[in-house]
């Protein structure tokens, strides 16, 4: 009788990699690939282009692969415990990575059948990351980067978003990561095109001054530069006539969502609630915007969330839910219910009330007040995507206002240089500099 083994893929890019170790693994019996689900691959932070069925079709023609199930976490266990496998074979690179806790349990849990863990020398000179990363240079398609966001959020507990305003704090949006203590690497997920900032840093009021045209000019200034998806801020969308031509040009650029919120009128920044005067929408007048932007849309991917204004301008609880399922009624794909207390109370009972009635639509919170809420708190809460809406700007003026004090102060640069990022590291940031 056959030996069986197991091997966990994702396959995005199948490459010689993979070819080295699927041929390995049929040397030792029939091969059965646990191929990670889009769930699975949001745990090790992943994301497939290609959804699970291309990416099995493929698995299924090549000769040394008996069989393909799905692998539905990170976790090898649940798959092994039924399959009982006699060998398990992997790449040895998981022995150096965050996964090693993965491949622990492996062992751990092989031992309760006599399995065996057999593992590959990595491929160093070729592997999914090189390619993504050679591939990340070259750019990225409209379409690919549009759908990014919803498979995003299908897949990850929770998505982080990072405003930007430019060009290059694109490029921090992009490449900005951290390790955390148990070796994890976290990055940002997407961009936001904030209002206030793209009218800010043009030194304009945040009072839709700067129009459609030209916010597209800075999108695209940032899409030349970047890959991941964007979501925009669209204020109140404007008249629903002209929404849907906001929507058919942001389809047409790449952006994956478009926010617009519940008021009426010349825009005023909602963090100053009742403190100056600001009308919601009616319900039907919301809707029916939604609607138009809908039914303008071209492709499947694109997203309209909308934004409740009821908890900022005190309108109360029942308001906002009221409006939350009124809006999912007329096609919004998301909810955003933005709070101005600091006090995160009022957020977490909307997001628990409205989950007791609806577990799939994605809800945005942009957590500028009541930001003292991490973004794994915010996971276990019930939202799916948390919005940095302004940080890059905000942390821009004080930098430059520093600077340009320090050299005024002292009659030569000297003195600012600490505060200043090194040329060099600038060159090195910009693609093509060298």
């Amino acid at each position: 009788m056959s030996k069986k083994v197991y091997v966990s893929l994702i396959a995005d890019l199948i490459h010689a990699g993979h070819i080295n170790i699927l041929k390995e693994a049929s040397k030792l019996g029939e091969v059965t690939v646990g191929l990670l689900t889009l769930k699975a691959c949001g745990e090790l932070n992943d994301i497939p282009y290609l959804d699970y069925n291309q990416r099995k079709e493929v698995l299924e023609n090549l000769s040394m692969v008996s069989t393909v199930i799905p692998q539905e976490t990170a976790s090898y266990k649940e798959n092994l415990e039924t399959l009982k496998p006699d060998f398990v074979v992997h790449g040895d690179d998981w022995l150096t990575t965050n996964q090693r806790k993965y491949r622990d349990e492996v062992v751990e849990t092989l031992k309760a059948w006599g399995g065996e863990l057999m593992e590959i020398p990595y491929s160093h000179n070729i592997n999914d990351l090189h390619i993504k990363e050679q591939m990340t240079k070259l750019g990225i398609t409209t379409s690919a980067r549009m759908g990014r966001l919803r498979k995003l959020i299908n897949a990850k507990p929770v998505v982080k978003i990072l405003e930007t305003h430019n060009a290059l704090s694109g490029l921090i949006a992009e490449n900005a990561s951290e390790i955390l203590e148990d070796g994890t690497v976290v990055t940002f997920d997407g961009m936001w095109s904030s209002s206030l900032t793209d009218s800010t840093s043009k030194g304009k009021p945040d009072i839709e001054a700067v129009d459609t045209t030209a916010r597209l000019m800075t999108i695209n200034e940032i899409f030349e530069v970047t890959t991941k998806p964007m979501i925009y801020d669209a204020d109140t969308g404007g008249k629903a006539e002209h929404f849907e031509f906001t929507v058919r040009s942001l389809e047409r650029t790449g952006v994956s969502a478009v926010i617009i919120e519940d008021k009426t009128g010349l825009k005023k920044n909602s963090l100053f609630g009742n403190d100056v005067a600001q009308t919601q929408d009616s319900i039907e007048n919301f809707c029916h915007k939604i609607k138009v932007g809908k039914s303008a849309q071209i492709s499947k991917e694109f997203m309209i969330i909308a934004r409740i204004e009821s908890l900022i301008l005190e309108a109360g609880m029942e308001d906002a839910l009221n409006r939350a399922f009124a809006y999912i009624d007329a096609g919004a794909d998301g909810i955003m219910i933005h709070s101005r207390l600091k006090d995160p109370t009022e957020i977490k009972e909307f997001v628990s009330k409205f989950r007791e009635k609806d577990s799939s639509t994605p809800i945005v919170v942009v957590p500028t007040s009541f930001n003292s809420v991490t973004t794994d708190e915010f996971a276990k809460m019930g939202v799916n995507v948390v919005i940095y809406a302004n940080h890059m700007l905000r942390a821009a003026y004080p930098g430059m206002m520093k600077v340009a004090k320090t050299i005024l102060k002292h009659k030569r640069s000297l003195e600012a240089e600490p505060d200043c990022m090194p040329i060099k590291e600038i060159l090195e940031l910009i693609p093509g500099t060298k």
